[in-house]
C-alpha cells in the first residue's frame, strides 16, 4: 500500500493526498526515449501532404487488388453500337458509360479501373528490385571499401551512363512479347544505380558509428553487423529515394506503351490507352484525357509520399 498523508478540508472533509516519498519517485520516472522511426511516424500524423497522398495510394491498392468492386463491365468487351461516344451519361456515375467509349466501344471507366493494375504492379515490382539489388550492391561496396567498392563503383557507374528510357527502349525492342514482366526487367536492369549510390553513402556514414566498433570487438560477424546494425541504420534515404522513384517507374511504363515499345493490347493499361487516344485527340478527347488524369494523380501521389517521408526523417529538417 502506498504511504499517504492525511489533509483536512476547509469544510471538514478528510482528503488523502500522495505522500512526499511518492510524488518524488512519480518525478523521477523517465520517460521512455522514442527512436528516429517513432519520431518520423508521429510527424508524419500531423502531415497533410502524407495524409492525402496515403489515402489516395490506398485507394489504387485497392483498386488493384479489387477492380471488380469498382467496376462489373469489361475493359476488352466492346459494342460499335457505342462507337466514340463521349458524352457521359447523366446520373449513371459509377456505370460502365459514364466516362465514355473509345473507338472499339469499350467502356473507358472499366479501362481506367483495370489499367491500374498494370501500372501499379510495374512500380512496385521495378522498386522492390532496385531496391534489393541496388541495396545489397550499394551496402557491400560502402562497408568493405577498397578493391571491392571500387569494382561495383565502377560496374555503377557504367549503368549510370546509359541513359534510362533510351536504354530501355533499346531492351524492349528485342521482345516481341512484351509482357508485365518484361517491362518490369527492362526497367530494373537499368533503375537499380541510384539506389546504389545511396545506399553506399548511407553505409560509409553508419560503419563509423561507435555501437559498429563494438559489435566487431564483441566478435560478430559481417553478416549480423550488416543486417542487424547497419541496415537498419541506412535504410532511411533508401526508403524516401525509392518511394520518389516508384513514381517515375509507373511514368516511364506509360511513355513506352504510349510509344509502342512497352505494353501492348489485349493488356490493358493507361498508356495504351493514351496511344489510342492520340488517334482521335481531335474529335474524342476523353480517350486520351482520363487515363492522362490517372498517371499524373498517381505519380503526384507518390512523389508527395516520398516528400512527406523524406521531412519526417530528416531531424534538420524537423
Amino acid at each position: 500500500m502506498p504511504d499517504v498523508t492525511k489533509t483536512v478540508a476547509a469544510a471538514g472533509d478528510v482528503v488523502d493526498t500522495p505522500s512526499v516519498a511518492e510524488n518524488s519517485t512519480s518525478a523521477q520516472k523517465p520517460e521512455k526515449a522514442r527512436s528516429l522511426w517513432g519520431d518520423a511516424w508521429s510527424d508524419l500524423r500531423r502531415n497533410p501532404y502524407f495524409i492525402v497522398s496515403a489515402g489516395l495510394i490506398v485507394v489504387l491498392l485497392s483498386i488493384t487488388a479489387f477492380p471488380g468492386l469498382f467496376t462489373s463491365a469489361s475493359p476488352t468487351a466492346g459494342d460499335l453500337v457505342h462507337h466514340y461516344i463521349g458524352k457521359p451519361e447523366l446520373g449513371s456515375i459509377g456505370s460502365e458509360g459514364w466516362l465514355g467509349y473509345d473507338i472499339q466501344g469499350r467502356s473507358v471507366y472499366a479501362r481506367l479501373i483495370y489499367g491500374t493494375r498494370a501500372s501499379i504492379i510495374v512500380g512496385v515490382a521495378v522498386t522492390l528490385i532496385v531496391t534489393v539489388v541496388g541495396g545489397i550492391m550499394g551496402m557491400i561496396a560502402g562497408y568493405f571499401g577498397g578493391i571491392t567498392d571500387a569494382i561495383l563503383s565502377r560496374i555503377t557507374d557504367i549503368f549510370f551512363g546509359i541513359p534510362f528510357m533510351l536504354g530501355a527502349m533499346v531492351i524492349l525492342q528485342a521482345f516481341t512479347d512484351r509482357t508485365i514482366w518484361v517491362v518490369v526487367f527492362a526497367l530494373a536492369f537499368l533503375g537499380w544505380t541510384q539506389i546504389t549510390r545511396v545506399m553506399r553513402g548511407a553505409v560509409i556514414t553508419v560503419k563509423q558509428a561507435d555501437y559498429v566498433h563494438a559489435a566487431k570487438a564483441l566478435g560478430a560477424g559481417t553478416t549480423r553487423i550488416l543486417f542487424r546494425h547497419i541496415l537498419p541504420n541506412a535504410m532511411a534515404p533508401v526508403i524516401v529515394v525509392a518511394t520518389i522513384a516508384l513514381g517515375g517507374y509507373i511514368s516511364a511504363e506509360a511513355t513506352l506503351s504510349y510509344l509502342g515499345l512497352g505494353l501492348a493490347s489485349p493488356t490493358v493499361s493507361w498508356g495504351v490507352d493514351i496511344s489510342a487516344g492520340v488517334q482521335a485527340i481531335r474529335t474524342s478527347q476523353h480517350i486520351l484525357l482520363y487515363p492522362s488524369i490517372m498517371v499524373s494523380i498517381t505519380v503526384l501521389a507518390f512523389i508527395m509520399l516520398g516528400e512527406a517521408v523524406r521531412n519526417a526523417l530528416d531531424p534538420k529538417l524537423r
